[in-house]
Order: structure tokens, then C-alpha cells, then sequence
């Protein structure tokens, strides 16, 4: 017997030795799940989020600012939205369809949704809305320009187009300047700066807004969610928290302290030199969530780089996992990839233009600058230490050209200046900037000629094709127009795309269920006290 209580006594020791390691919190990495509800947390309590910037407006119909769209998506849904996938699914609309012509658009509206004041939504509230937004948004001037919103009774309502085109869908589901739907009476009201009463139909209410300090939201108890699985922005939705506190934390180091501290759950824009600390520290990790691309902009209005064949001596020059890795360092925030959307963007994504993307041929690059009749000029180079892994992959890039024998200058300039010095085509040959993952290829300013964006793309072959795009019946012509796009795009090169790169947000080991989709993510989200 003394035997056996030996054998006893050692092995409850070994499982309380287990217990220990297994509570002891070591920091996690994750990448973003764009599916999936929360995962096993208490209900209830506050969560606190610290975040980059203060929003000018809390209406999302009226700017296409991260800041706002990022914080609206608590309060406010639109007919359609985006899955996993980013194929649009019905969010407020019960259901919808389009006619033979693609002229109309009918869409059935889901019963008994209540606004935040208790109002039920009808097809009034969204037409009010609809039309408010049609007028706002800078995307729906050419996909919408002419339309017309009908209610037909109070669960359904009609958009009546003067051309038809695939792109719709897409257009009302895009979160950059979100189609929200707010009662008739809010949106009757509100000004060219926005309403100034936020009331919409989301799992989240408005509470108070402290300027300078934080937004408070609160659990709806009257949410309706929809019944299908979580998927990217659509389906399933609860709020698991009662509290949200978004408080507006500008330093980035004083956001990683309150998160180490327990201050906050959640800590966005951390950077990638922090990332280790964050891993290494008990009680906190990351989340790594693809962002967008990093991109090289050429000024084409004026200087060497108006000839494209100095634009493609600079293509063939670059070695993009090098300045990839010059940028971001760990191989974890960044990819190769040519496409301007991603591979799970299954509506769009191609590789046309993998066979130019990274050659890397320093000797047809000198022959192609030769003949743009390069003669030893300087080039400029603007950057900003803001974002160091911009300012980063601008030397890595002038160590490049000079392989070519390019001459470059760097100049350095905090990132408003900068945005002013881009806008005279006199003072720069090129720019690095980061843009957001877009859903349609109208997004991407630097793509058409009409939007005069810096760099000032002209091109009548790509406008061409966002003319056949944009009035494609069906997605699957619109998909092909878009690859061969692509493929032109990489021959004239307006901008080069370096790659795709993450950012990363820290997150406390007590939340559950976080995750990123175009922002952060907080429904089905709870917090372990």
C-alpha cells in the first residue's frame, strides 16, 4: 500500500505540475478568421479598444475615412455585405434580384429589424437613406448616375438603373463609404457633414462621444441577427459584450503599455518592431491581417517617367521581396502577389502579369532606360519616416536603381506634407503608399484617367476596360475584362505593385472570438473578466 500511495502522490504532482504550465499565458500570433463565432468567453463586462485616430464623423455615408468606417459598423447595416470571400451576401435585404435587362434591382427587406430608437425599419427608412447616399457617395457617380429608388410596398424596394451593370451588387455592399441604413427621418435631416443623431439597426447602440477621449456603445437588446453562419461581414451577429469603449490613443507605444497593463483588449496599427514584445508577453498576442498593397507610384505627367519605358526599366529593375523584406521584415507581413485583389476575392482575383511581376532583368532594364533616353538626371523620391515601412522600401528601392544607373534623391517629409508635394506633378518622379484591399477595380484611383489621381494615369486602353467592366452583365464577364485589365495595367504600369502586406492589432488573451474583415471585427467577440 505504501507503494501505491507513493505512485499516488507522484502522480498528482506531475498533474498539478501540468495544470501550471497550461495557465500560465504565453502570448499568442493569429491570422485573421474571416468566419466563425465567438469562441468559449464569458458574456458581458466592457470591452476596451485603444485605436489610432478620432473620426470626424460617425455617418459612414458622407467620407470614406477608416476611422469612421471602422467604428460605424457597430451601429450601422445596409442591404447587402461582404463574406469570407468577399462575394456580396444579403444583410438588411431579406433576399434580391435583378431583371433580364439588369435595369432593376428588386430588393425584399427583412421584417420586424428595429432601428436603435425602437422604430421598425420599412422600405421608406430605406429609400430615404439610399437616396442620401446615392447623392454622397464618390463610387456610385458613375455606377449609379441617373438612379432612381422606388418603394413598391412597405417590405420591398426597387433601384432602377439607366444602364446596367454587374458592379451594383458590389457598390451596396462596399464598406469604405457604407451604404447605412438610418430611419427616413435621421436621414432627412442630416447635413452635407453628415447626421448628427446616430441610430441604426446594428448589434451596437450610440451612447456618448467624449471628444478627444472615447466613444461609448452599448449592447441592443432588440438586435435581430440574421440567421446563416458567420462569414467575413455577413450572417450570424451578437453582441457578447454590454459595453464598447473606443477610446482615440494617437502614440502608438502609450497604446502598447495600456495593452501590456491590461488597460485595454484590444491595441490596433501596432508595429512591426513590437510585434515580439507583444508575442513574448504574458497575456497579450497579435493578430496579423492582410491590409492591402504596398505600391510604388510614378509621376507621369511630366519627367523620365512619362515614357513607360523608363516605368518598365524600373519594374525589371526591382527585386520586390527585397523591398518587401526592407519594409516589413518578417516574411509574416508581407506576399508576393500581382494581383491588385486577393486570392480569396474569388469575383475578381487573377494573376495576369505574374510573367513581368518580379523578373528582376538589371540588363533589359539599362537597355529599356536607354532607349526613354535617360541622360543622368535626378530623380526624386518622396517618403515619410510616419510609416517607416514606407520610407523603408523608398531606400531600398533608390539602392536598386542604382544598379541601372538611375540617380535618385530622397526627400523626407511628415506624411501631410507629403500628401500636399504629391499633388504638384513639378516636385516628385515617385511616391510609395499603401491602399486598402478595394472590392471592384473602380476603387483603385490610380487605375482611371477621369480621377486625376497623383500620378496622373492616361490611359485609353484601361479606360476602356473600366467602361466594358462597369457594363458587363454578369460578374463572370466582368471577371475576364478585369483580367486582361490587369495584364494591361502591368505593360503601361501606372503604379508598380510591390506586394501584399499586413498590419497587425494586439489583443488581450482574455478575448474571444476577435478577428479582422476590413477593420475590426466585435460582434461575437466576449470578454473573460
Amino acid at each position: 500500500m505504501r507503494g501505491v500511495y507513493s505512485f499516488l502522490f507522484i502522480l498528482l504532482i506531475i498533474i498539478g505540475l501540468m495544470g501550471c504550465s497550461n495557465s500560465s499565458s504565453t502570448g499568442k500570433t493569429s491570422q485573421s478568421n474571416s468566419s466563425g463565432n465567438s469562441q468559449s468567453g464569458q458574456s458581458g463586462g466592457k470591452l476596451d479598444i485603444a485605436y489610432e485616430a478620432q473620426p470626424d464623423t460617425l455617418d459612414p455615408t458622407v467620407t470614406t475615412s477608416g476611422a469612421t468606417k471602422d467604428t460605424a459598423r457597430l451601429m450601422y447595416e445596409s442591404l447587402l455585405t461582404l463574406d469570407e470571400n468577399w462575394t456580396v451576401a444579403p444583410q438588411l435585404a431579406e433576399s434580391y434580384n435583378v431583371s433580364d435587362d439588369g435595369k432593376v434591382y428588386t430588393f425584399k427587406l427583412r421584417q420586424g429589424i428595429k432601428f436603435h430608437n425602437g422604430k421598425e425599419m420599412t422600405a421608406d427608412d430605406v429609400v430615404a437613406s439610399m437616396e442620401r447616399w446615392t447623392t454622397n457617395s464618390s463610387l456610385t457617380k458613375s455606377i449609379l448616375e441617373g438612379a432612381e429608388w422606388k418603394k413598391v410596398d412597405d417590405y420591398t424596394v426597387e433601384l432602377h438603373l439607366t444602364k446596367s451593370s454587374a458592379l451594383v451588387p458590389f457598390a451596396l455592399a462596399d464598406q469604405n463609404q457604407l451604404a447605412a441604413i438610418m430611419p427616413k427621418e435621421v436621414a432627412e435631416k442630416a447635413g452635407p457633414t453628415g447626421a448628427t443623431e446616430y441610430v441604426g439597426t446594428g448589434p451596437f447602440k450610440f451612447v456618448e462621444w467624449k471628444t478627444n477621449q472615447y466613444i461609448h456603445f452599448t449592447k441592443f437588446e432588440d438586435y435581430q441577427p440574421r440567421s446563416e453562419q458567420t462569414s467575413g461581414l455577413a450572417g450570424k451577429k451578437e453582441a457578447l459584450v454590454n459595453d464598447i469603449y473606443w477610446h482615440f490613443v494617437p502614440d502608438e507605444s502609450t497604446r502598447n503599455a495600456g495593452l501590456i497593463s491590461g488597460q485595454y483588449d484590444i491595441a490596433t496599427g501596432v508595429s512591426y518592431d513590437t510585434v515580439e514584445q507583444l508575442e513574448n508577453t504574458p497575456g497579450t498576442g497579435v493578430n496579423i491581417h492582410t491590409y492591402g498593397i504596398q505600391m510604388l507610384v510614378f509621376n507621369k505627367k511630366q519627367g523620365l517617367f512619362s515614357d513607360v519605358k523608363a516605368r518598365q526599366a524600373v519594374n525589371y529593375a526591382l527585386d520586390k521581396e527585397l523591398v518587401l523584406r526592407s519594409s516589413f521584415g518578417d516574411e509574416r507581413f508581407y506576399k508576393l502577389e500581382p494581383s491588385l485583389f486577393r486570392p480569396e476575392q474569388t469575383d475578381w482575383y487573377s494573376d495576369a502579369g505574374k510573367d513581368v511581376y518580379n523578373k528582376k532583368d538589371l540588363e533589359l532594364a539599362k537597355k529599356l532606360l536607354k532607349e526613354a533616353n535617360y541622360n543622368g538626371e535626378e530623380i526624386v523620391i518622396l517618403t515619410s519616416r510616419d510609416y517607416a515601412y514606407q520610407y523603408n522600401a523608398a531606400v531600398a528601392t533608390q539602392q536598386l536603381l542604382e544598379k541601372i544607373g538611375i540617380k535618385a534623391k530622397l526627400e523626407v517629409y511628415d506624411w501631410g506634407t507629403l500628401l500636399e508635394r504629391r499633388g504638384d506633378p513639378a516636385l516628385w518622379d515617385i511616391f510609395f503608399t499603401g491602399w486598402d484591399t478595394s472590392v471592384i477595380p473602380h476603387q483603385y484611383g490610380f487605375l482611371d484617367s477621369k480621377a486625376q489621381w497623383p500620378g496622373w494615369t492616361n490611359s485609353p486602353e484601361i479606360d476602356k476596360l473600366l467602361s466594358e467592366i462597369q457594363a458587363a452583365k454578369t460578374q463572370d464577364e466582368a471577371k475576364e475584362l478585369y483580367s486582361q485589365l490587369q495584364q494591361k495595367m502591368w505593360e503601361y504600369l501606372p503604379i508598380i505593385n510591390i506586394g501584399t502586406y499586413s498590419k497587425v492589432t494586439g489583443v488581450s488573451d482574455k478575448v474571444k472570438g476577435f478577428r479582422d474583415f476590413i477593420g475590426p471585427v466585435l460582434w461575437n467577440v466576449s470578454v473573460e473578466e
